[in-house]
């Protein structure tokens, strides 16, 4: 947070640059709506610059401008947002959203740097402070500075930002780069921008051009450097959004270790940052859990495992399987190939196995579901047993109907249980049971024809066939 006062809290104005249509993403959806770690760019950004405590938050936004909007009342702060209908430029950008009442210091920065940290703009704010500089420019060494704004330094002293497209090859070779995080004085900064012309390659209003402007003007620009380079890393196609998706996933998953979580292999491993992991917890490889899950202290999860919105306890284990906002309890058991849907709510010591698929059900402590069935829409008692390929039947076409089971039940192979139904305590279904009745307790339901065996039926209808040889050969053989 902000130190009480100090140079954030003496921050008045930040302006976040969102307006660009991202061309390159090849996307019906604004590049600042695409996602890294489980959260949009702009959410990345808003969250770092929120922190600073400043006066006011303004959001430039223009593309897709509904959906920018509606992002920034999910993301849940006080932001304003100011559209630039016609896309002319940073500079254009940045003089819509100053008004003339506004005065001291204002942060700038771009929509599409997810990367960033709030203790970097820290840092880069109090160097601001110090210098007393009209602009300060936020910079940083690349060792590949292609696409990016180069510092000219004259003397050592910067003199002016140029983008690469206008360029000369020798500014091509600089690796210093503009990182598109500014500190202004706002007067003065008012002054600049009006001063803005559009002769350059693509015919827009740089903000970067303020600063050759600031320093024709006699005032002072200084620059504070980043020294983590992939902090300032932008996103303009689907590539680089990968880049930085991996770096963020690296960042996360050294934050966990460091805590006490041991994930085996990092590199195939996805945490959202909004997940929460207790220590002692194993994290398997190909393992992707994302949304508000919290893991609790000694669960393993994976290999190959997904888990969103998902709360799994202590000692739990969730190995090759999907799970979806469910809630999963201490020392259970789920998988292989289990698929947990929206509202599964399974207690301690329960086991769901291969092949089996469960929504909207709750489970009792120590019962067990191991294979090939499907459950939806039921509520299971404690220390149940629900036999291989049990479908609960809970559509009837139009309706979902709800299955009750007790306590100690045992439920046959092969069971159709047709809700509504309920099996009482202790009850049993017979194997291949069709259960359409309530079961009371300690019952056995059976809800199957009787056997009938016609013999010599393969002779007679399948004369000829492999299976009536078959049939032949051991009648002789007798």
């Amino acid at each position: 947070m902000a130190r009480k006062g100090g140079v954030l809290s003496q921050l008045d104005l930040v302006i976040v640059l969102a307006a660009g249509e991202g061309v390159r993403m090849k996307s019906a959806h604004p590049k600042v709506l695409h996602k890294v770690a489980g959260a949009t760019l702009l959410e990345h950004v808003v969250t770092a610059v929120t922190k600073l405590e400043g006066k006011e938050l303004r959001v430039v936004i223009g593309s897709a401008d509904d959906e920018v909007k509606n992002e920034l009342s999910q993301i849940n702060v006080k932001a304003k947002t100011i559209l630039q209908e016609v896309r002319s430029g940073t500079g254009d950008a940045v003089r819509r959203a100053i008004t003339q009442d506004d005065s001291g210091t204002v942060l700038v920065c771009a929509g599409d740097t997810p990367l960033i940290t709030t203790q970097t703009l820290d840092s880069f704010l109090v160097e601001h402070k110090k210098s007393g500089a009209a602009a300060t420019v936020l910079t940083t060494e690349v060792p590949n500075p292609t696409g990016y704004g180069r510092i000219v330094r004259e003397k050592n002293e910067p003199a002016k930002i140029v983008e690469e497209r206008d360029a000369t090859p020798e500014e091509r070779e600089i690796i210093e780069i503009n990182t598109g995080i500014y500190a202004f004085d706002i007067s003065k900064l008012r002054g600049a921008l009006s001063g803005l012309g559009k002769e350059n390659s693509q015919g827009e209003e740089y903000l970067t051009d303020v600063i050759a402007i600031l320093k024709s003007k006699g005032e002072a620009v200084s620059t504070f450097e980043g020294l983590d380079f992939t902090e300032f890393l932008g996103i303009n196609d689907r590539s680089q959004l990968a880049d930085v998706a991996a770096i963020y996933r690296d960042r996360i998953n050294e934050a966990l270790m460091l805590s006490g979580v041991t994930i085996v292999d990092p590199a195939s491993t996805w945490i959202d940052l909004s997940v929460e992991i207790g220590s002692d917890a194993r994290i398997e490889p190909g393992t992707a859990i994302a949304g508000k899950s919290r893991i609790g202290s000694g669960a393993v999860i994976g290999p190959r495992t997904t888990l969103i919105d998902c709360r799994v306890d202590s000692g739990a284990k969730v190995f090759e399987s999907h799970c979806e906002s469910s809630e999963i309890g201490a020392n259970a058991k789920v998988g292989p190939f289990t698929h947990l849907r929206t509202g599964t709510v399974l207690a301690g010591e329960v086991k769901v196995g291969s092949f089996v698929e469960m929504k909207n059900s709750q489970v009792g402590t120590g019962s067990k579901v191991p294979h090939l069935s499907y459950v939806g829409d039921a509520k299971i008692g404690r220390e149940s047993n629900i036999g291989a390929a049990t479908v609960f039947v809970n559509y009837d076409g139009v309706e979902k109907h709800e299955t009750k089971i007790g306590d100690h039940v045992r439920i046959g192979s092969d069971s159709m249980l047709i809700a509504p139904v309920s099996i009482g305590d202790g009850a049993y279904t017979a194997a291949g049971s069709v259960i359409n009745e309530d079961v009371p307790a300690g019952a056995l339901g059976i809800g199957r024809a009787r056997q009938v065996n016609i013999l010599g039926w393969v002779l007679k209808k399948r004369k000829g066939s492999k299976s009536a040889a078959a049939a032949e050969k051991k009648e002789k053989g007798k």
